[in-house]
């Protein structure tokens, strides 16, 4: 019970991360969707990325294919063009990965 509950936790709060990250660089290059589109975008990337790493297992392939289609979904709920996609996302993964490094290293509860 204990491992769900920490896996709920922190899949919550990983989602409410993302949402922010994204809200964040999609306003850095103009768009004027608010926080819940956000939201809806990190739910589907967390989708693809699951279905991804379940079809094709971990690795470079399913982060490829899961990153492709993650594209797909950002241009058609931003309604933007390939490159505003692309530089959207690497904003995103680039922060996801600066606060992953970061997160836990942060203490705890006492």
């Amino acid at each position: 019970m204990a491992n769900e509950l920490w896996s709920a936790i922190v899949f919550v709060v990983g989602l409410l991360i993302s949402t922010v990250i994204i809200y964040i660089a999609a306003k850095l290059l103009g768009q004027k969707e608010g926080i819940g589109r956000a939201f809806v975008t990190a739910i589907i990337g967390t989708i693809v990325y699951s279905i991804m790493y379940f079809i094709f297992g971990t690795g470079w392939i399913a982060a490829i294919v899961g990153g492709f289609v993650w594209l797909i979904a950002l241009r058609g709920l931003y309604d933007i063009g390939w490159l505003k996609a692309f530089v959207i996302a690497v904003i995103v993964w680039i922060a996801a990965t600066i606060v992953g490094l970061l997160l836990p290293t942060a203490p705890g509860p006492l």
